[in-house]
Parts: C-alpha cells; structure tokens; sequence
C-alpha cells in the first residue's frame, strides 16, 4: 500500500495532490448551481461539494472558495437568497466545466456553453434545461470555516424536480428497504411514515413492504 504522510502530501506537484485529495473521498456528484443578480445577470456554476444536511427540513451544504476574489454565484445567492442546483447528464461533464472559467458578472455562463435557462413555478433563479433532476433551493445560513478560508453555504429545497423517466425503476422500493436495515442495525423499533392522503402509489408502496396504517389516530398541526 502506498502511504502519503502529511509532509509529503503538502509537497506534492499542486495538480497532482489536488486530484490525489479530491477524489480520495469516493465518487462525487457534478451540479450545475444556477443563479441570478437583483438586475437579471444569471450565473450557472459547477461544483462538487453538494451535499445533503437533512431531510426533515429538507437540507443541503456546499462549501465556496474563498472570496479573495469576487464570486458571482455566492453574491448572487446572498442577494436574492435563491438558487438552483441541477444534476450534470455524462454528455455534459466537458461543457459544465467551462463554466468555471472566469467572466464578468454581466456575461452569462448560459450564453457561453449549450446550457438553457429555464424558470419554473415563478421561482426566481434558473434551472438549466433538460437536467434529469433539479432542485431550487433557499439560503439559510452560511459559516466561515476558518481553516481554510471557505464558507459552507446551507440552504432548504423548496422545489425538487425528477425527470418521470426516472421513476418506477423501484429505486423507492431499494432506498426504502436499505432504510429498514439500517433501522434494524440500531435497534430502531419502529419506523413512522407520512403521506398526502390523495398519494395512493406512495400508499400501495409503503403497503406492499408492510407497513400499517394508522386508523385509531389524526395527525394535527397548527401554522403559526
């Protein structure tokens, strides 16, 4: 085994300790984030830093460069608090990456690459046309990660689109039973679930890997 102590690390060739580091922790999803200013200026961005908080509120983190220089995905974001983050198809990856060449904020990411803007349901940032699955997201909150100089962006979904090719492959069935493992290899009990009462596939679904539904009691809420 090949072993790489911290010396050696820092005085690896840059390029070569940069992929040697980022791709030591696994694969990594490619998103497009896409933006927009308070004047209309979109911005389209890839990273690889995406990833999930939570699911109960729906969450998602993803760490910026420092701003030592000016950063039109982050300004934008801070100022209209909006985003959109957009799966990268294979056919796509060469082109995406053009987009982290520098321009100014006036020109747009989407009118130097084949991607499309598309807005959705009034939501104010664009969505790139054609992704398999897209998401708009809410700023929340940001920290500075002193160590590095980075900052850790946390947001809510609002909208999660799913391209309808991509269902009923039973992934839901999968992720669903990989869920019940886990459940069983920490001695969870019981698992709770919720649906819309008009959802009659999520119902048959939950049914068919039996699970009961509860008929002695109602679920109350109260917005404040």
């Amino acid at each position: 085994m090949i072993s790489f102590d911290k010396n050696k690390i820092e005085n690896l060739d840059k390029i070569y300790r940069l992929n040697l580091i980022n791709s030591c922790t696994g694969y990594k999803s490619a998103n497009l984030i896409g933006s927009v200013d308070m004047n209309g200026n979109t911005n389209l961005a890839i990273f690889s830093s995406i990833t999930h908080l939570g699911s109960d509120p729906a969450m998602i983190g993803f760490v910026l460069r420092p701003r030592t220089v000016p950063r039109n995905t982050y300004n934008n974001l801070f100022t209209t608090k909006f985003f959109t983050v957009n799966h990268v198809k294979s056919d796509d990856i060469e082109d995406a990456h053009h987009t982290s060449a520098k321009y100014p904020k006036e020109i747009s990411e989407f009118d130097k690459t084949k991607f499309e803007a598309e807005y959705l349901d009034g939501f104010i940032a664009p969505y790139v046309k054609g992704s398999n699955v897209r998401f708009g997201c809410k700023y929340l909150n940001e920290y500075d990660i002193k160590e590095n100089n980075t900052i850790l962006v946390v947001a809510s979904i609002e909208h999660l689109y799913v391209d309808e090719k991509f269902r009923r492959n039973g992934i839901g069935r999968k992720l669903m039973n990989t869920a019940k493992k886990l459940a069983k290899s920490k001695k969870i009990k019981i698992v709770e679930l919720s649906t819309a009462t008009n959802n009659k596939k999520a119902q048959a679904l939950y049914e068919s890997l039996d699970y009961k539904r509860d008929k002695e009691y109602y679920t109350y809420f109260l917005e404040l």
